[in-house]
């Protein structure tokens, strides 16, 4: 049987691995080619055509800002930052600099016996203890335990929450500096009384048209 490796054809297991899949084999043997051109003047012309051809590759991505220094930075990627090429756009970069990863930020450390309520409740508890005791502070409070029971009702909508049990998980959740009374009703503290208020407003207005309408009356009769 005859070599296929003599006959210029390649299987996939004899070739190397495509550093950026995205712009095919053909695209990285330019690159590699590239890198074995003498004349530097020529070597640039060579390469700055292949960025031309890899943007042609993707025109949906031409309005993206900066994308043509992105496409040299993957030219760079793809010669193993071999590549000995005048670098358009500042510092050249470099394979350290590539390799660099950022710092993990940590995950926010939540009491998982309370996880339903979410990390923000936490940071809202630890803010109201920050507050001094008084009408602000019950305000803030009852903000919290209503936030709180429509939470638990998003995380278990068949299972129905009281209002005693937002209230002890909130006197536990603060270590007992957020209190909220046994005979309050979480829904109406968060009211504030505004449909009283627009309940008296309204008899005001109808007593009101009323006596007008009386008014003309009375002057209809006199006439």
């Amino acid at each position: 049987m005859q070599d296929p490796n003599n006959i210029g054809m390649e299987y996939n297991s004899n070739r190397e691995d495509l550093t950026i899949p995205e712009y095919g084999r053909n695209v990285q043997k330019l690159i590699n080619h590239a890198k074995t051109i003498e004349d530097r003047g020529m070597r640039q012309a060579f390469v700055e055509k292949v960025i031309d051809l890899m943007q042609q590759m993707h025109p949906q991505s031409r309005s993206i800002e900066d994308y043509r220094e992105r496409l040299w930075k993957h030219v760079f990627r793809i010669a193993d930052y071999e590549l000995d090429v005048d670098w358009p756009y500042g510092e050249q970069p470099t394979r350290e600099e590539s390799e660099k990863r950022p710092d993990a930020i940590p995950y926010p450390v939540v009491e998982a016996k309370y996880r339903h309520y979410g990390h923000n409740v936490q940071e809202l508890i630890k803010k109201a203890r920050e507050i001094p005791a008084g009408p602000k502070r019950d305000g803030f409070a009852a903000t919290i335990a209503a936030y709180m029971k429509l939470a638990y009702k998003t995380w278990n909508k068949e299972h129905y929450v009281s209002d005693e049990t937002i209230k002890g998980d909130l006197k536990r959740l603060s270590g007992g500096e957020i209190t909220i009374g046994e005979d309050e009703n979480i829904e109406n503290l968060t009211k504030g009384g505004g449909n009283n208020n627009r309940r008296r407003s309204g008899s005001n207005k109808r007593s009101s048209g009323g006596r007008s309408r009386g008014g003309r009356s009375s002057n209809r009769r006199k006439r």
